[in-house]
């Protein structure tokens, strides 16, 4: 594809989506709960951008799901951000997970599980539990394609 379309395909998608976003929407009692979730899903997914025990990715996507769900202005500006849309996009898009992303979050994710299990927990069942729930959350995070950077 040449430079010139993919611009006139970026450029009618954002004029899609203003047009889209400048419909009045009805708000009601429902709609009004999944965006409170999904805003409250988007702040944790923020504050796990900085604090590694919380998944970043995860969030934005149930916070894309929610949105998607309740108002399109919403999703249309979180999947156009410039700090958001890449995770939900490349995700949404099967393009995978960044591998340094990957290498952190296993690793985060390892160490404080290792940590909670042999130092907080003192029920076996409880630690099993954590073990097995954070090699269900490695197999899914390996199983999903590298992406590489153009």
């Amino acid at each position: 594809m040449n430079f010139h379309l993919i611009r006139f395909i970026v450029f009618i998608n954002k004029d899609l989506m203003f047009r889209l976003t400048n419909k009045t929407e009805k708000l009601t009692l429902g709609k009004a709960i999944l965006i409170t979730l999904g805003s409250i899903s988007l702040l944790l997914g923020v504050i796990g951008l900085f604090l590694p025990v919380l998944p970043t990715t995860p969030f934005l996507l149930l916070t894309a799901y929610l949105y998607a769900k309740s108002s399109k202005r919403m999703y249309f500006w979180l999947i156009s951000n410039k700090y958001f849309g890449k995770y939900i996009q490349r995700y949404r898009d099967g393009l995978g997970i960044p591998l340094k992303t990957k290498i952190i979050s296993l690793s985060t994710l390892w160490v404080s599980m290792l940590i909670t299990i042999f130092f907080f927990i003192p029920l076996l069942f409880v630690k099993i539990l954590l073990f097995i729930i954070a090699s269900v959350v490695t197999y899914h995070i390996s199983s999903k394609p590298t992406y590489r950077e153009k």
